[in-house]
């Protein structure tokens, strides 16, 4: 997985399109930009293709979309070829399928790794973006796309003395490219989020002893994974272009039945009976969309989020730890909610400690270990779990200049403002690929992916067939847009949790609901129609 040789320098390599970023989005978007004509390079920070697949390579990581829904859908031959092992594919099998797409459509030549982009400037006279990467090259293009991911920037350590920690320290979002084995040794996981519910049990079953600290319980349901449904996929496969429709036009692209009833109508024992059945369905979705009024009525997340504390308590032996396990800060699926494999029964185990910091909050971290305001704790090693700089952090730690200079991240100083998520007023030719205020992470990203994708490259068609040179979202169509997606937020219950879908786990970090929350259906109609009315909402410019 070699890169492609550098670039020249001070501007001498000219690209129709910079993409940044060779994850899914970066990859399809390198397709689609081939089979269109236009010469591209993509800058990729790792050292090979996959995105998120490439970097959190933790203990347990995989998808929580269905393999069979978490895939391409723009290589109909490979959908057919392509065998998953199991219902929710893990990390290594993802990461494989990533690179046998690379290899298949001979992507690596026009991909350069192992280059981060730093600085990026509008120059408004040639109406190209001049770019710099960490390499040191320079290269001009007419349009820059960033591909960068929803949760590709780890948050830092706000651990006070984490340098001074003797034994190793793994950041889930960072893992080594390596296997990390913690037989017998005495491990702390820091973070109760998606990553390490994940890797939580599989840790467990290594080390002498396991103490994990949790400042926010979460919401998970069981995943019940295993190997996939021969009958069902071959059913899928039979019928994928109508199943991917279905898809594109669903709340959150995976085919689903939706909830017609309020959890309100139903009797206890009736709610009992159909939040059973959701739990045992194995799916993101099963109980917290068993009602089509759980994310919007308190009343009814009340009764969602009881089922799942009484699930907490019947399977968590010791009821005082069962009870630091229950959430009760924010509704559920507020913030967002994981599947698991044996997560509450690994509370089981006499080897595993739950320390919740709401008691007792972490002083330091020393070179032997970690201090709470109760206790001293001596570890081997130390695994951070703390999540992301969400949806926006990979976009501003580039240095991006839009017209007259002015910087995106001083823009977005009060929280991001697009236009549909994928364009900016003031930065012509800048495209985000599944950008704050599109469905992103509230849905089967690979859907949201494609359909970004899809509409970057039609548009760039578009331009060179009309004549036109530049793209601009019109500063009045972002500000009604920003106001929508605040609209449609506010009429849920997502702003009621200090969540990363707020961008609350960042300190400093404006507190403003991040995705579009009115579904992916709605949202690639709003888009199509956008397309179909010339634009509306751009400005283009010959």
């Amino acid at each position: 997985m070699n890169g492609m040789n550098s670039p020249g320098r001070s501007g001498d390599v000219d690209f129709e399109v910079v993409v940044v970023g060779a994850g899914f989005a970066g990859m399809y978007l390198l397709h689609r930009l081939r089979n269109e004509g236009f010469s591209a390079r993509v800058f990729e920070a790792g050292s090979g293709v996959g995105g998120t697949w490439y970097w959190n390579r933790y203990p347990g990581a995989r998808c929580d979309v269905r393999s069979i829904d978490y895939s391409y859908s723009w290589d109909v031959e490979l959908e057919q070829e392509w065998e998953w092992s199991e219902k929710f594919a893990t990390q290594p099998e993802l990461l494989r399928y990533a690179n046998h797409v690379a290899d298949r459509h001979d992507l690596r030549r026009d991909i350069q790794f192992d280059t981060k982009v730093d600085f990026a400037r509008w120059d408004e006279v040639n109406r190209r973006w001049l770019i710099s990467t960490s390499n040191g090259d320079t290269v001009s293009c007419g349009h820059y796309v960033m591909a960068t991911g929803c949760l590709s920037v780890p948050k830092s350590s706000e651990l006070d003395g984490i340098d001074d920690f003797a034994g190793n320290v793994y950041f889930s979002g960072r893992w080594p490219h390596h296997e990390v084995d913690f037989s017998g040794l005495r491990v702390a996981v820091v973070g109760t989020g998606s990553s390490a519910i994940q890797s939580i049990p599989i840790i467990a079953s290594q080390a002498s002893s396991l103490t994990i600290f949790q400042r926010t319980p979460n919401f998970s349901m069981p995943a019940f994974n295993g190997p996939n449904d021969a009958a069902e996929v071959a059913e899928v496969k039979e019928n994928y272009p109508a199943y991917r429709r279905e898809q594109r036009y669903s709340a959150g692209g995976v085919v689903r039945e939706l909830p017609t009833k309020s959890a309100m109508e139903d009797s206890e024992p009736e709610r009992r009976a159909h939040f059973e059945q959701g739990w045992k369905s194995g799916s993101l979705g099963g109980v917290i969309a068993a009602y089509n009024d759980i994310r919007v009525n308190q009343g009814a997340s009340d009764l969602a989020a009881a089922f799942v504390h009484s699930k907490i308590r019947s399977i968590v032996n010791d009821q005082a730890v069962a009870e630091k396990l229950c959430p009760t800060n924010h509704p559920i699926g507020t913030k967002r909610p994981c599947l698991d494999t044996n997560y509450y029964q690994t509370f089981n185990e006499e080897h595993v400690t739950l320390v919740d910091l709401l008691e007792t909050p972490i002083v330091g971290v020393t070179d032997s270990g970690i201090e709470t305001s109760a206790e001293s704790f001596e570890f081997d090693a130390i695994v951070m779990a703390t999540g992301f700089d969400a949806m926006t952090g990979a976009v501003v730690a580039v240095d991006i200049r839009g017209v007259g200079g002015a910087e995106l991240k001083q823009a977005w100083a009060d929280g991001p403002r697009t236009y549909l998520g994928l364009c900016v007023s003031g930065f012509p030719n800048l495209f985000l690929i599944t950008g704050p205020g599109s469905p992103s992470v509230l849905s089967n990203m690979m859907v949201s992916i494609e359909q970004h994708v899809d509409f970057v490259a039609d548009c760039l068609v578009h331009l060179r067939d009309a004549g036109q040179t530049t793209i601009e979202a019109d500063a009045g169509a972002e500000a009604e847009w920003v106001q929508h997606v605040v609209e449609v937020g506010d009429a849920t219950l997502y702003p009621k949790a200090n969540s990363w879908y707020m961008g609350a786990n960042v300190p400093g970090k404006p507190r403003v609901f991040l995705p579009y929350v009115g579904g992916v259906g709605t949202y690639r109609l709003i888009c199509e129609d956008v397309v179909d009315d010339g634009y509306r909402g751009f400005v283009l410019h010959a």
